[in-house]
C-alpha cells in the first residue's frame, strides 16, 4: 500500500453518481408508452450516440462549443423522430429526462460519508441549469458543483479539470478524481490528479495498462480505503480490479 495524501476529492457526475440512461430511458417510455423495452434501448444508445459525437465534434473544433442542454434537445428532436412522435411539447419533456436520472444506491450515504472528510467537488459534463436540477433530483449534496460549462468545453479536454484545480485552490496532485470512466480518469491524470476508479454497471471500465490509485466496487468501499488512507499504485486489487 502506498500513502494517498489527498485534501479534497472531485466526482465525476454522470454514470458515476447517477444512472444517466434510467432517467433516458424513463423519458421515452414516457414519450412512446407503445414502445418495447429492445426498441426502446435501441433509441437510449440513439440519444447517447448523438451526445458523444458531437460533443467530440467541438472538441475536436468541428463544431462552435454549445452547452449540454442544446445537446439534449438535439438528441431528443432525433430520438422523437425515430420513434414516430412530432409533438413539440412531448419532445421539449423528453429533453429534461437526462436531468431526472436516479441515483445509485450507495451514492447519498457514500457522499455523506466521503464528505465527513473532505471537501466534494462535482465535475459535470452537464451545463449550470442541468447540472442544478440533476443534483437536486438525485439528492446529490456537495460542497461545491462545477459544470464543464464554465469553460466551454467537456471533458476530456483537460481545461475542465482545471476548474477543479483552480476553484480547490490545491496542487492537482492533492485532489482525488473518482469516476466510472476510465477515459475520465486518464485526462485527469494527465493534469497531475490522483485517481480512483469506480465500478458501475454504464461505465468505461479500465484497461490493463491503466495506473489509478484507488480501484473501488462502490463509494462504500471507495469510502474504507480513504478511511485508512492508502491504496495501490502498482494497478494491482484493492477493492476492484481493473480489467481489459
Amino acid at each position: 500500500m502506498s500513502e494517498l495524501e489527498i485534501d479534497a476529492v472531485v466526482f465525476d457526475v454522470l454514470g458515476t453518481l447517477v444512472d444517466e440512461p434510467a432517467g433516458i430511458r424513463a423519458g421515452i417510455s414516457g414519450l412512446a408508452p407503445s414502445l418495447d423495452d429492445p426498441r426502446v434501448e435501441e433509441l437510449v444508445a440513439l440519444w447517447q450516440q448523438h451526445i458523444d459525437r458531437e460533443q467530440r465534434r467541438m472538441l475536436d473544433g468541428d463544431r462552435p462549443y454549445l452547452p449540454s442542454d442544446a445537446l439534449d434537445r438535439e438528441a431528443a428532436q432525433l430520438v422523437a423522430g425515430a420513434a414516430g412522435v412530432d409533438d413539440p411539447a412531448a419532445v421539449a419533456e423528453l429533453a429534461l429526462s437526462g436531468r431526472r436520472v436516479p441515483p445509485w444506491p450507495d451514492t447519498v450515504a457514500g457522499l455523506a460519508r466521503i464528505g465527513e472528510r473532505f471537501p466534494l467537488l462535482g465535475l459535470s459534463n452537464a451545463c449550470r441549469t442541468a447540472l442544478l436540477e440533476l443534483n437536486a433530483h438525485a439528492g446529490l449534496r456537495w460542497h461545491q458543483a462545477l459544470s464543464a460549462e464554465d469553460a466551454r468545453t467537456y471533458k476530456p479536454d483537460p481545461a475542465v479539470y482545471q476548474l477543479a484545480v483552480t476553484v480547490s485552490g490545491r496542487p492537482p496532485e492533492r485532489l482525488l478524481m473518482v469516476a466510472a470512466h476510465a477515459w475520465d480518469l486518464r485526462a485527469a491524470q494527465r493534469l497531475g490528479l490522483r485517481t480512483a476508479y469506480v465500478a458501475r454497471p454504464v461505465g468505461d471500465p479500465p484497461a490493463s495498462s491503466d495506473r489509478f490509485d484507488l480501484y473501488a466496487d462502490n463509494l462504500a468501499g471507495l469510502a474504507d480505503q480513504l478511511d485508512h488512507g492508502a491504496g495501490r499504485t502498482d494497478g494491482g486489487k484493492a477493492s476492484a480490479a481493473p480489467v481489459d
